[in-house]
This record gives structure tokens, sequence and C-alpha cells, in this order.
């Protein structure tokens, strides 16, 4: 099994919106993700619960796919394009793993 880990730090302000209403906008369409794109095994979208930390980040992807052509499939998706424009508009960083899990 495949695991995709994303983290964004979102920008206070960007898209016509705050960092927090971008957060929520951000986790609608990724956890919408999984209703079209059928190699997306589980889906876990964060917010971040402590925003006063200055070195946290704003929101968190978790995504397992059955294998590495599943994975591939996904980031070929059209679905998955719409997210990443969205995500290039409100966010000034990401940081992100991808790895084998053992099951």
């Amino acid at each position: 099994m495949i695991r995709h880990i994303v983290m964004w730090k979102l920008k206070d302000q960007a898209a016509g919106a705050t960092k927090e209403k971008n957060a929520e906008k951000l986790k609608l369409i990724l956890e919408g993700l999984r209703a079209n794109i059928d190699e997306i095994k589980a889906v876990e979208v964060g917010i971040q619960i402590n925003p006063e930390e200055k070195d946290a980040l704003d929101v968190v992807l978790i995504c397992d796919f059955a294998t590495d052509l599943d994975f591939k499939m996904y980031t070929r998706n059209s679905h998955h394009q719409k997210a990443i424009n969205f995500i290039e508009t409100v966010a000034e960083k990401r940081f992100f793993v991808d790895y084998k899990v053992d099951l």
C-alpha cells in the first residue's frame, strides 16, 4: 500500500478569504476527492487546532492507495488537478512524503 501525506502552510489571506475559511474549503475539496477518484482507498484531512504556534502547519492530507499505479492515476486525475489549482492560490508552503506501508 502507498501512503501519501501532504501538509500545507496557508497564506493569511488568499482567494478573497481568510486562512481559516480557506482551510475549511480545502478540507471539503480534499475529502471530496474520495467520491471522484476510485483509486483512493482512504482519505483523512485535518485542520490545525493549535494555530498560534508559529511553526504549525495548517492542513494535512493523508491518503492511501493499493498500488503505485493507483497513486500515479490519482496524481493525473482531473479532480486532483483542480484541487492543486486551488491549493496553489492559498498555500505558501507544502511538505509531503509518499511511502510504502507494509501490512
